[in-house]
C-alpha cells in the first residue's frame, strides 16, 4: 500500500479543482492506496498538505491547470497532470504514482575525501541576512577543508539551487533560515537547523556545530532510498517527462492571470448589475442610464463606480500583473501590474494588458538570469533594479510601441462587434457557443470565456451573455437527458444528474465532464450542438449581459439582461437540442449498464 499526497488546482477553482480530488480519493481507495489531497480554490487553500505528509508520502500528484509551487516536493516522486486528466482516468494517475517495488536501503556511504555540506540560507525579507549567511556558511567550511553548496530562499526566487545530485553526495545538511524552509528532500540526510545571525557571525563554528549535533531527518541513516539505484534514475525520467507534457507553459501563464482577474470581474459585473437594477427601480426606463453624471450621488451611480471604476478598472492590471508573477515569481508582479494600468492609459485594454504581462515576465526573468551581482549586493536586485529595470522597459514599450497599435486593434473589434448583423452574430454565437462545450472548463473553454469577459471593459456585453448560456447548456442537458432516456444512462449516472442540474444553472459547465470522460464519441458533439445553438441565439437576438458570471441567478436582476425572453429561450432550445442529440446518438443499456444488442445470437447471451 503506498501512501500518495496530491494537490489539485484549477483557474477558477470550483469545479474541476474539487472534482479531481474526489477522483483520485475514490481511486486511491479502490486500489488499496492512501491519498492525502490538498485543493487549491477560489476560497483559498483546503486540507493543506503538512510538511510531515508530504515527508512520510510515496509520491506526489500535482493534477493543476494553473502553476503551483513545487518546492516543497523537491526529492519527491512527482506525477504531473491536468485536472481534466484526474477526473477522466484517475486510477491512470495513481497507478503512476504507486511505487513499483520497495526501495533498497542505501548502505552507508564510505568516508573518502572532503566533507560536502550543502545547506538554504533564508531570511524573511530574502535579502541581506540570506547572501550573508550563505557567504558565512561557504566561507565556513572553505576554511575547515571541506566543500560547499548552499542555495539561497531570496526574494528572487531560489538561488544557487540543491540538485539531487548535490543532496545525494552531501555528508551533512546545514539550514540557516529564519523561516520555514522544506525539509522533505533531505530525508535520511544529517540535517543541522540554526538562524542566519549564527552563520553570518562565525560560518565555520556553525558547521562544527553541525557535525556534532546534526540528526537524521524523516529515517534511519542508512534507511533512506539510493538516490544513485537505477529505480531513482527511471523515476527522475519520468518526473522530467511528465512535467514537459500537458498544458503549454504559455496557457498556465495566462490562466493563473485569468484565474486571480475573475474575482474583479465577477464582484464588478454583479454591482454594476445591482446598479442597473437599482436605477430602473428609481428612474424606470431611464435607469439603464445610471452611469450619466447627472445621477451622481445616487445609490445606484455610486454601486456602478464601485464596480465599473474600481473592480473593472483593477481587472486588466491584475490579469497582467500574475502572468508575470507566475513567469517571474514576485520580482515580475509590479512591472506586470503597472504595464496592466498602462493598457488601461493607452486604451489598449484587455489585449494590451495580456501582452503587458507576458512582456513584463520573461523581462523580468530575463533580467533576473543576466545582472550578476556580489552575494553582498544581491539585495539591490528585488528592491531596486528589477522593479526599476523592469517597469521602465515595458512602460517605454507599451507607451511608445505596443499601446496605440493594440488600441486601435481593440478599436476595430470593438466596433465590428457592435456593427454586426443577425447572421454574423449568429455566426460568432455559433462558435463562441461550441467552443464552451468542447472541453467543459479546458483550454478551447478558458479561451472563449476570456476572450468575452475581456471585452466587457470596451462595454461589449453580447459575446459573454452568448458564453454563459452556452456554458449552462451542456450540464442542463445531460440532466434533462438523464429523466427522459434513463435507459441510456448508468444508475450512477442517473443519480448525478441531479447534480449536473445545480451546476447547470449556476453556470459550471464542468458538470457535464464525468459524463462526457465515460462516452466522448457520443456526448461531446450533443452538447457541442446545443451549447453552438444556444449561443447563436442569444447573439443573433441581441441579447447582453452585464454581470459575466452566476448563472439562473443573474436574470432576476432587472437590466442585468437585455432582450431577457429571447435569453430564456437560448438557453431552453440548446439545453433541448443537446437532449434530444444525446437520446439519439447514446445507446441503451441493460441492467449492468452494457449496450443492449439487439438480435444477438443465442451462444454469445449464453456465453455473457
Amino acid at each position: 500500500m503506498a501512501h500518495i499526497v496530491a494537490v489539485t488546482a484549477c483557474p477558477t477553482g470550483i469545479a474541476h479543482t474539487f472534482m479531481a480530488a474526489e477522483a483520485l480519493r475514490r481511486a486511491a481507495q479502490a486500489a488499496g492506496h492512501t491519498v492525502r489531497v490538498e485543493t487549491q480554490g477560489s476560497v483559498g487553500t483546503q486540507d493543506a498538505l503538512s510538511a510531515a505528509d508530504i515527508a512520510a508520502a510515496d509520491a506526489v500528484i500535482l493534477a493543476a491547470d494553473v502553476n503551483i509551487d513545487e518546492s516543497r516536493f523537491a526529492g519527491k516522486t512527482v506525477v504531473r497532470a491536468s485536472t481534466q486528466d484526474a477526473i477522466r482516468d484517475a486510477a491512470a494517475l495513481i497507478g503512476r504514482a504507486a511505487p513499483g517495488g520497495a526501495a533498497t536501503p542505501a548502505a552507508p556511504a564510505a568516508a573518502s575525501g572532503p566533507l560536502h555540506v550543502v545547506g538554504i540560507t533564508a531570511c524573511p525579507t530574502g535579502i541581506a541576512h540570506t547572501f550573508m549567511a550563505a557567504e558565512g556558511l561557504e566561507g565556513g567550511a572553505k576554511k575547515l577543508g571541506y566543500t560547499a553548496k548552499i542555495e539561497t530562499q531570496g526574494s528572487v526566487g531560489a538561488g544557487n539551487t540543491l540538485t539531487p545530485e548535490d543532496i545525494r553526495r552531501a555528508d551533512l545538511v546545514v539550514i540557516a533560515a529564519d523561516t520555514n524552509v522544506d525539509l522533505s528532500r533531505f530525508t535520511g540526510k544529517r540535517v543541522y537547523v540554526t538562524g542566519t545571525k549564527p552563520a553570518i557571525k562565525d560560518g565555520s563554528e556553525v558547521i562544527r556545530t553541525a557535525q556534532a549535533q546534526a540528526t537524521v531527518h524523516g529515517a534511519s541513516a542508512t534507511g533512506g532510498a539510493d538516490a544513485s539505484s537505477p529505480d531513482f534514475v527511471a523515476q527522475a525520467a519520468a518526473a522530467k517527462a511528465s512535467k514537459n507534457a500537458g498544458v503549454p507553459p504559455f496557457y498556465k501563464h495566462l490562466m493563473t492571470g485569468v484565474s486571480h482577474m475573475l474575482p474583479f470581474v465577477v464582484a464588478g459585473g454583479l454591482l454594476i448589475a445591482i446598479a442597473f437594477a437599482i436605477g430602473s427601480f428609481q428612474f424606470g426606463d431611464q435607469g439603464i442610464f445610471i452611469y450619466e453624471d447627472k445621477y451622481a450621488g445616487t445609490l445606484g451611480n455610486t454601486l456602478f463606480k464601485i464596480g465599473a471604476n474600481g473592480a473593472f478598472g483593477l481587472f486588466v492590471p491584475v490579469l497582467a500583473g500574475y502572468i508575470a508573477f507566475s513567469i517571474a515569481d514576485r520580482p515580475g508582479l509590479a512591472p506586470g501590474m503597472i504595464g496592466g494600468f498602462l493598457a488601461g492609459l493607452t486604451g489598449s485594454g484587455f489585449l494590451g494588458g495580456i501582452i503587458a504581462g507576458f512582456l513584463a515576465g520573461y523581462i523580468v526573468l530575463w533580467l533576473t538570469r543576466s545582472i550578476k551581482l556580489p552575494r553582498t549586493l544581491e539585495g539591490l536586485k528585488p528592491t531596486l533594479l528589477l522593479p526599476l529595470l523592469g517597469t521602465l522597459a515595458v512602460g517605454l514599450l507599451m507607451m511608445f510601441v505596443i499601446g496605440k497599435p493594440v488600441a486601435a486593434a481593440l478599436t476595430g473589434l470593438t466596433t465590428w462587434l457592435q456593427g454586426l448583423g443577425n447572421t454574423s452574430a449568429g455566426l460568432l454565437g455559433a462558435l463562441l457557443g461550441a467552443m464552451m462545450a468542447f472541453d467543459m472548463g479546458g483550454p478551447i473553454n478558458k479561451a472563449a470565456y476570456t476572450f468575452s469577459t475581456g471585452l466587457l471593459g470596451a462595454k461589449v456585453y453580447g459575446p459573454i451573455a452568448a458564453t454563459m448560456a452556452a456554458g449552462m447548456t451542456p450540464p442542463l442537458a445531460l440532466f434533462l437527458a438523464t429523466l427522459v432516456f434513463k435507459n441510456r444512462f448508468t444508475k450512477d449516472e442517473v443519480e448525478a444528474g441531479k447534480a449536473a442540474g445545480v451546476l447547470g444553472i449556476s453556470f459550471i459547465t464542468e458538470g457535464a465532464i464525468p459524463f462526457a470522460a465515460r462516452d466522448p464519441l457520443r456526448v461531446i458533439p450533443s452538447l457541442m450542438v446545443g451549447s453552438a445553438a444556444a449561443g447563436a441565439i442569444s447573439m443573433a437576438a441581441g441579447c447582453l449581459l452585464r454581470a459575466p458570471h452566476g448563472g439562473i441567478f443573474v436574470l432576476f436582476i432587472p437590466n442585468a439582461v437585455t432582450n431577457l425572453p429571447m435569453y430564456v429561450v437560448a438557453i431552453l432550445a440548446g439545453t433541448v437540442i443537446s437532449t434530444v442529440m444525446l437520446g439519439v446518438l447514446k445507446k441503451p443499456l441493460d441492467a449492468d449498464g452494457l449496450p443492449i444488442v439487439k438480435n444477438a445470437p443465442q451462444a454469445v447471451n449464453a456465453a455473457d
